[in-house]
């Protein structure tokens, strides 16, 4: 299993059309741009280069939380546009850091809870300063640790307690680094980017799953489950854990139940419209595409209504504001929450939005 693993280049390329006719990949790299680097690192270590704030997509983030038939809440979530004000040191070749993360808790609320408060922070203490040869295996292995850490320390805290706590959760977070988001998860949260690709001359909605789902019915879980001394039953780690990784459930770390993240990175590029990262409530009822194109109607009736009431100005006016208002965006976080709920989900419901927009 490549615990790093890359997800694939955009297939429209910068060179598919002038960036001053057309709209496509500005971000800059070439289709062979990763061996280009292999290569030229062999005869001299790269020299990390400072990104411009202003060649940076914007990212607002929104949430929608639904308790669905559950007694308690047991989500949580974190949104941090801009976390950068949190490391001891800002690394010369990152001039913006992003967070966005959501927590499925179970067996109550305080694994998730904790998770929220403080993995963010341990990540920020362990994120890579100064100049370095190799600053994505670096942030990699920070995430890494930071999911270990957060494990541990909650484990500390839960053992202490009389009687000892058994809560666990899952975890999909999201740092973006400039223009390359690194996604974490744990267990069955997903995160799904909404990339536009241009397909009989038209751009039409792609669908990119950024985590792996952790089943214990999945091979490589259940072989790992089964030589710690384990068993899965009924699709569940001894008949009753949902999920083979998880941040908490103590009672079943001795059973092969880890806190190691897949990890995944993705360049983002013109073509991005918006990240979903959202539990597993809504995706009982929703698949990643169905989420994807439902966001995306939302945001087309907005658009309309927007254009009825802002139609395009006489020339030299100033124009109606943007289609994909922050109310719009919103909306439509909350519209898709509110969806699966109605869908008849009966599980806790966390939606993180997380919109994408490159200057022009």
């Amino acid at each position: 299993m490549d615990l790093f693993g890359d997800l694939p280049e955009p297939t429209q390329t910068r060179a598919s059309a002038p960036p001053e006719t057309k709209e496509g990949n500005h971000n800059g790299a070439e289709p062979d741009t990763c061996a280009k680097r292999r290569a030229s690192s062999d005869e001299a270590p790269p020299v990390p280069k400072r990104v411009c704030t202003e060649g940076l997509p914007t990212l607002r983030g929104f949430a929608s939380a639904r308790r669905g038939e559950r007694d308690e809440m047991q989500d949580a979530h974190v949104l941090l546009p801009d976390m950068s004000g949190l490391l001891s040191a800002t690394p010369k070749a990152v001039s913006r850091l992003s967070y966005f993360a959501v927590f499925d808790g179970h067996g109550g609320a305080r694994a998730s809870r904790f998770a929220a408060e403080n993995l963010h922070l341990t990540l920020a203490k362990r994120f890579p300063t100064g100049e370095n040869e190799n600053p994505e295996k670096l942030i990699k292995k920070s995430l890494v640790d930071a999911f270990k850490q957060t494990d541990e320390d909650f484990l500390k805290k839960a053992s202490s307690q009389k009687p000892a706590w058994k809560d666990g959760s899952t975890a999909t977070c999201a740092l973006v680094v400039d223009n390359t988001v690194y996604v974490a998860n744990l267990g069955d949260s997903r995160a799904v980017l909404c990339r536009m690709e241009l397909s009989d001359g038209q751009k039409k909605p792609v669908t990119l799953c950024l985590s792996k789902e952790h089943n214990p019915t999945m091979y490589e879980e259940r072989m790992r489950i089964q030589r710690a001394g384990g068993s899965v039953r009924e699709g569940r780690v001894l008949g009753v854990l949902e999920v083979s990784r998880s941040l908490g459930d103590g009672q079943y770390k001795r059973c092969g139940v880890i806190s190691t993240p897949d990890l995944r990175r993705c360049q983002l590029t013109h073509n991005d419209r918006f990240m979903i990262l959202a539990c597993d409530g809504l995706f009982k009822v929703f698949s990643a595409e169905e989420a994807v194109k439902f966001v995306l109607n939302v945001l087309e009736v907005c658009s309309a209504a927007n254009e009825q009431k802002n139609p395009s100005p006489a020339p030299g006016l100033e124009p109606g504001p943007a289609p994909c208002s922050a109310p719009a965006l919103d909306g439509a976080c909350q519209q898709l929450a509110s969806e699966a709920v109605r869908r008849g989900c009966a599980d806790n419901v966390t939606v993180i939005l997380v919109s994408i927009t490159f200057p022009k």
